[in-house]
């Protein structure tokens, strides 16, 4: 089940819960704490199987008709069975009922490394298109990939 939380501290619980067992995806301290503090703020949507929030996903507004996945994480004994899809689509409603026309993801260039290559073939088959690279956004060695999708 996929369900909206408001309450800032519920928010950061999941956010850290989560993102702390990811540590691969999110091993850099200050970038994951980050992304905790900022959850707390942020559309947070989470997945809800057996009793307990095994996944994630928060939207930030990036424009007046535009919003970004931010930040999104499911427990690895639950990845590949479709509550990231659910996350997204939850997403895409929500962002439609506010008005907005663009939803964007940003993620890690394809070919780059091979957990990364799996996020981008997931946003693809969600229906993300690839709109620019930026090479330096984060650093040289982590290529920004940006995706669009049309949300009219």
């Amino acid at each position: 089940m996929i369900v909206r939380v408001t309450d800032k501290e519920q928010k950061a619980t999941i956010t850290r819960n989560i993102l702390e067992s990811l540590k691969e995806w999110f091993e850099v301290d200050e970038s994951r704490e980050g992304y905790i503090r900022e959850s707390a703020d942020l559309t947070l949507l989470a997945a809800e199987e057996d009793g307990k929030y095994v996944g994630f996903l928060c939207l930030r507004e990036t424009g007046k008709d535009t919003v970004e996945i931010a930040v999104t994480g499911i427990l690895k004994e639950y990845q590949r069975a479709g509550l990231g899809r659910q996350l997204v689509e939850k997403a895409k409603e929500l962002a439609r009922a506010q008005g907005y026309s663009f939803m964007q993801v940003k993620t890690v260039k394809y070919g780059v490394y091979e957990d990364y290559d799996k996020s981008n073939l997931f946003y693809i088959g969600c229906g993300f298109k690839q709109f620019e690279v930026f090479p330096e956004y984060w650093d040289v060695a982590n290529p920004c990939q940006v995706y669009i999708m049309s949300l009219k």
